[in-house]
This record gives structure tokens, sequence and C-alpha cells, in this order.
């Protein structure tokens, strides 16, 4: 069974130290036995999509390129699958929220690109964020086969769906999401079980292991409520993270408790896929 890690981590004041504080939680990961490690959404930058400002579009890496490069030599050097989010130039005017995987042996498989964009107060996604085109894609990688998805991704039933179709046995969601201060304490408590459900019962419908991986503390008014979590294929927390503090969640995959719950629960075979049709429909009429 492969070692999980997710490293949920605060916001640092340059992308140099991000990056070299990182690498030392992903050296500590390794160490202490993980084999598949996974870095909260935007891991190298600030949550930078509180206000709408054009010179924060400087905050973006080519993929491939440097970044990655250094990403894929730690990888090959750990002998881990290595899962990092970052913010991508795509080309002139285009940038993507994206997220790389590297396998244990340092090759880049490839990227996936966040197809759901949020736009709301304290989250101006839509200014800086073109929806991704990457499709849906499942990563064969050496610890086993995994679907990455991005935050507000983690929503969508679909796009969990598509990769379980795909075959992944594990579904990561790198994330950075919180409550602003005008927010009342019944409100955060809901917004945050919500957030919680909807994922657990993704988990379940496809028959996984979801993991989502947070950031912690307080950065632009956004109060990043940490608790990254590890659900098994019922739905069961495993693995549940502080809300303040920096921390690395481990967990054990059993990839053969997912193909027994699969039996057990054969949801792909009852799919009605000759009623669904509709389901490519902005709205029924």
């Amino acid at each position: 069974m492969p070692k999980l890690a997710l490293l949920q981590s605060k916001t640092f004041s340059s992308k140099d130290e991000a990056l070299d504080h990182h690498e030392g939680l992903i050296r500590k990961a390794a160490k202490n036995g993980a084999e598949i490690v996974v870095t909260q959404e935007l891991f190298q930058t600030p949550y930078f999509c509180t206000v709408e400002e054009t010179e924060r579009f400087d905050l973006a890496d080519k993929i491939p390129g440097p970044i990655t490069d250094r990403l894929g030599r730690l990888a090959k050097e750990l002998g881990i699958v290595l899962i990092s989010s970052l913010f991508e130039a795509r080309g002139p005017g285009l940038y993507h929220n994206t997220a790389v995987v590297h396998d244990a042996d340092g090759r880049l498989l490839g990227q996936y690109r966040k197809a759901h964009i949020p736009h709301d107060p304290g989250f101006e996604e839509k200014f800086y964020f073109t929806p991704g085109d990457s499709d849906w894609p499942v990563w064969d990688t050496q610890f086993g086969k995994i679907g990455v998805l991005i935050c507000w991704d983690q929503w969508y039933p679909e796009a969990a769906r598509l990769m379980a179709l795909g075959g992944a046995q594990l579904l990561v969601y790198p994330t950075a999401i919180g409550w602003l201060p005008e927010e009342k304490t019944e409100l955060r408590e809901a917004q945050h079980c919500a957030w919680e459900t909807v994922q657990r019962g993704h988990a379940v419908a496809n028959g996984c292991y979801l993991a989502s991986i947070n950031r912690s503390g307080t950065h632009d008014g956004t109060e990043f409520w940490g608790q990254s979590f590890v659900a098994n294929p019922y739905g069961e927390l495993v693995a549940k993270a502080s809300v303040e503090n920096e921390e690395i969640l481990y967990q054990d995959i059993d990839y053969k408790l997912v193909e027994d719950f699969r039996r057990i629960w054969p949801f792909f075979r009852d799919r009605r896929t000759d009623a669904y049709g509709d389901l490519t429909k902005r709205w029924r009429e």
C-alpha cells in the first residue's frame, strides 16, 4: 500500500521562500515513507485572486520550465510521485490554474488545467484563469492510477465520475478555500460541512479514495480553514488535519479496498448510460 502525504501549509512572502519551504516538506514526507506527495493549490504563491490586479499575472510560470524541472529532479531523487499546483503562463494573456504530475522516475507525465473557475468576492478567479481544456486525464503512476482536480472542481460530481471512469483509484484536490471576515460562525460551519460532505460523496459514488489538500492561516482577509482530509471508498474520514497548523497529513492507500468496494457496490455496472443525455445540456426545459 503506497503512503500518501498531503502538504497543508501557509502563505509565504515570495515564490522562492515558498518553494524552498515546500521542498523541505517534501523531503520530510519522503523520509517518513510517503510515496505520493501532493501540494495545496497554488503552493508557490499567495492566494492572489482576492482582488483584480494585472501585476499579479507576473507570478505565473511557463510549463514545462524551470519550476517543473526542479520538481522533476526532486521526484526522481526521492522516488516519489509528486503532484504540484502552479500558476501557468501558457501564452500571451493566457493563464491557467494548473496541476503537474511527476512520476517516481522524475518524468513529467502531464498537466491538468482547472476546468471550473469560480468568481465570488475574495475569489476573483475568472479574471486570472482561463477554463482548462486538458480533458479529464488519469495518470498511471508507479504508485497507482491518480486523477487530479483543483478546488472548485471538487463540487462537481461529473468531474469526479469522469476521472473514475478513466480508471482513477485515487482523486486528489489541491485546494485554497476559506472564510471571509463577515461570515457568521453558523454559516462558516455550514460551508465547511458542505465542502467536506460533497467530496466524501464523490468517494462513495465512485468507489475510490479522495484526498483534499487545503491551506492554513490567514492572508488578505481570507481565513483558510485547513482541515485537509482523506476519505476512503466508504466515505469514511481516515485522516484529517487541523484548522490552523501547518502539517503533513499521511494515509496508506489500500487499492485492494477500492476493487473490493466496486465489486460490492457496482455503481459503474448499473449506470443508465442510455438515459443521461440531458446531462450535457445547460438546463432541461
